[in-house]
């Protein structure tokens, strides 16, 4: 149980793996002063010792929040993935304790898209393999096996905010574009949805996959549908390293049935620059290799730092969770003058609101707005009170912790 009356001094932001500083100017224009900043991830230890104090915690893919983790940080408010995907996280233990994580799912969407694209055209090209035939000292001017990407069909296997972007510069190379998504999705511009992976597989020159890490995707492409895919065509993985069995790659890379490949998502990657990588792909020059900077340009990582610095500010600031991944979801005004706003997280079971509104009422006091909602494990309540005084409000703080069923109880001004 926890209850946090909480001054913009008191909040301790720990950012780690050198976050762009366009979170620390921010969190500063904020009003935050209390950063903590690293250059690289911590250790196990390291990281318990940190984030002992820490209100919120920036990161990005390589540092673990496990259950273990985040219960060795008891003041710790909310957690920001300063990066699209939130799987280093344990996201229902932050739910569990009441802690709100927020990602970034737009800002590095086209630098991704922009990466596709590129090594698209160099594997038509078969640049990858000339160019290592060229340092070596061999000089390989052939047109063999060398295409335009115009007329060519690119499959993209999920359609969400990367690949309809992918779609869309492709396209305009004149591709023709294709795509296979669990959900039925509205086209844009000239591409068309595909009933079935098999029968994207089968029709594309090149697929190219950007789907979640979750159950369905561990392994989307492996032997069989390698198989599938039309002889000496492409295949490109710059979603998850879950996504493709790369022995299975190999094999066909062996094989000459797939004529290349752009992997930039690995199923176990070093955990740092200082580490050894090894794959079984790295033995062929027609397979680009890229070190997960899918997302790692300039203007990608500035747009990361302003959005999820942004969040975890207006957070702290209003309670607003809109756009947390594993929250209820709550957009709120800034609150009229003279009011105080509490917010309650509770266990998501019956009778909690009437308690938080009957003790209220007890009190005397006037709910100027109330906003209210639930997930399956987790409801949020922030309410807004006219006219309360410090030492009453800190009365009410109290209470709001002793309502049956609260997990953290904060009071914002």
């Amino acid at each position: 149980m926890v209850v946090q009356a909480l001054t913009k001094n008191e909040n301790k932001f720990l950012l780690l793996e050198g976050v762009h500083p366009s979170a620390i100017e921010i969190l500063k224009s904020s009003g935050y002063t209390n950063i903590e900043y690293h250059k690289g991830a911590l250790s196990e230890n390291e990281l318990k010792q940190a984030i002992k104090d820490a209100r919120f915690i920036g990161i990005r893919s390589r540092t673990q929040l496990s259950e273990d983790i985040i219960n060795s940080a008891p003041k710790l408010a909310a957690i920001g993935c300063f990066c699209i995907g939130t799987n280093q996280v344990n996201l229902a233990a932050a739910a569990t304790k009441g802690i709100p994580v927020f990602n970034a799912p737009f800002s590095n969407t086209r630098s991704v898209a922009e990466l596709v694209l590129a090594e698209i055209i160099l594997l038509f090209r078969r640049i990858p393999e000339v160019n290592a035939q060229a340092h070596l000292g061999k000089w390989n001017k052939i047109a063999l096996g060398s295409h335009e990407t115009r007329g060519k069909r690119l499959g993209i296997i999920g359609y969400g905010h990367i690949g309809s972007q992918l779609s869309v510069l492709a396209e305009s190379l004149g591709m023709k574009i294709y795509f296979y998504d669990t959900e039925t999705k509205l086209s844009l511009g000239n591409a068309k949805q595909m009933p079935t992976l098999q029968s994207l597989l089968e029709k594309c020159d090149v697929i190219s996959l950007h789907v979640p890490e979750n159950a369905t995707t561990l392994n989307m492409i492996g032997k069989a549908e390698l198989a599938m895919m039309k002889p000496r065509s492409i295949l490109i993985n710059a979603s998850r390293g879950s996504t493709v069995d790369l022995d299975a790659l190999a094999e066909g890379i062996e094989n000459k049935h797939i004529a290349g490949a752009a992997i930039d998502v690995f199923p176990t990657e070093p955990a740092s620059n200082s580490e050894p990588f090894y794959s079984p792909l790295c033995q062929y020059d027609n397979v680009i290799i890229t070190p997960h900077i899918g997302g790692s340009t300039i203007e990608a990582q500035e747009n990361i730092g302003i959005e999820v610095a942004t969040k975890l500010a207006k957070y702290s600031d209003t309670g607003s969770t809109l756009s947390s991944v594993n929250f209820p979801e709550v957009s709120l005004p800034v609150p009229a003058k003279g009011v105080s706003r509490f917010l309650n997280i509770h266990a998501n079971q019956p009778g909690v609101l009437t308690a938080i509104n009957t003790l209220i009422a007890n009190r005397g006091l006037n709910i100027a707005a109330q906003y209210l909602q639930t997930s399956s494990q987790v409801g949020y309540v922030v309410i807004d009170i006219d006219n309360v005084d410090f030492n009453k409000a800190e009365e009410v703080l109290v209470e709001l912790k002793n309502v049956p069923g609260t997990i953290r109880a904060r009071l914002l001004f």
